[in-house]
């Protein structure tokens, strides 16, 4: 590989490989294969979006827009970095003009080349430029949240129904009414907190509602989703077909557009029509099916997760919050809670408990008293 030196001074390998587009990243990074270069569209690029990329092994990103703004402290990008993925920012719309799907590619410092010609360049970033961007935006941070804090409040005043009022749900299959209700959403570190979930999950055996590709999770975790809800456009083709029962999230005013592609697969499902996020409505369906503790993992509750999935407030979620507050548990991070770990003081007395057991069972062994008494004759013996 050819090492050349930027602007900054920083010596950046060249990168090559075959080009894959796509202009929603979760869809993407179903179809990457490693060693391949995702080209995206993604201002912002989320946590969980990079997780995804870095989850199949490419070699680099090319992005149209800007995967960190400064908006706010955006870690996504930096798990790119610090993964040894190359990526190159802000190449503008015409990448998409320029690139075509499958080509190979060849990352030259801040260019993109195909067949020796230079079809389009950006900013190559790294660990240390990231740092630099999260850094500026904690600065800001405080602009941003008061812009959110407006928009909750705003939308609070139209979708208080959702606390006041009670819904009409969708009848469900499996019984609620009395029981746990673990609720998955794919959120931050989820895997994690699902998998520290295993005992509990085990022991009490919840229902378990999985909001979109969360059920994916469940099923890769040893477990089966009882009801999966959403608007199903991150649910794996083969999960559809596990058992659950299937509710599409449609909007106050009927439309569901997650239901046209249940209809192509040819699979049975309701709708449960209320404003709000889907991690939103599973938490109310299970409050009025009569849930006796909800437990959710991956929900989203603060300003970086919410600016992740590019909303601009939180009213459903927070007014949802308040309804069902007094069973709700909220499970996210649970992972770092506690982790079970063998003090070396406690190992040792055990070895020396199951050695002093291992002798005392030996010592009424008739063979083993055969043993002894001989070797004892010899030692005598072997004095005189």
């Amino acid at each position: 590989m050819n090492a050349a030196i930027t602007l900054t001074g920083v010596a950046f390998p060249e990168v090559i490989g075959r080009a894959r587009i796509g202009m929603r990243t979760k869809e993407l990074t179903k179809l990457l294969v490693p060693g391949e270069i995702a080209v995206i569209n993604h201002a912002d690029l989320d946590r969980l979006a990079a997780e995804g990329l870095v989850g199949a092994k490419i070699v680099a990103v090319i992005n149209a827009a800007d995967s960190i703004t400064g908006r706010y402290p955006n870690v996504g990008p930096m798990m790119l970095a610090r993964a040894g993925i190359a990526v190159l920012d802000g190449c503008g719309p015409e990448l998409f003009e320029r690139v075509v799907d499958g080509a190979t590619l060849s990352l030259r410092d801040n260019q993109v080349v195909v067949n020796g010609s230079v079809v389009c360049q950006g900013v190559r970033q790294d660990a240390a430029s990231f740092e630099a961007i999260i850094e500026e935006s904690k600065a800001r941070i405080g602009v941003e949240l008061a812009l959110f804090a407006e928009n909750t409040l705003e939308y609070m005043r139209a979708e208080q129904f959702l606390l006041l009022d009670k819904p009409e749900v969708p009848e469900l299959v499996v019984r609620v009414k009395g029981r746990h209700v673990l609720i998955v959403v794919r959120g931050d570190q989820f895997k994690e907190d699902l998998r520290a979930l295993k005992g509990y999950i085990d022991d009490v055996t919840p229902v378990i509602f999985a909001v979109d590709g969360g059920a994916d999770a469940v099923l890769a975790a040893g477990h089966k989703p009882d009801v999966i809800i959403g608007d199903f456009d991150s649910v794996s083709t083969g999960t559809l077909s596990c058992g659950a029962q299937l509710i599409v999230h449609a909007y106050p005013n009927g439309k569901a557009p997650g239901a046209d592609r249940l209809r192509e697969v040819g699979v049975d499902f309701s709708t449960f029509a209320l404003a709000g996020t889907s991690e939103d409505i599973a938490m109310l369906l299970a409050y009025e099916e009569g849930a006796e503790l909800i437990v959710a993992v991956g929900t989203h509750v603060s300003l970086v997760d919410f600016m992740d999935k590019g909303r601009p407030g939180m009213a459903s979620t927070f007014l949802t919050r308040l309804k069902v507050g007094p069973i709700l548990v909220d499970a996210k991070g649970v992972n770092k809670l506690y982790r079970p770990t063998v003090r070396k003081r406690d190992l040792m007395l055990l070895i020396l408990v199951a050695l002093a057991a291992l002798l005392m069972v030996l010592a009424v062994l008739p063979p083993f008293q055969l043993f002894w008494r001989s070797l004892w004759i010899s030692f005598r013996e072997w004095r005189r």
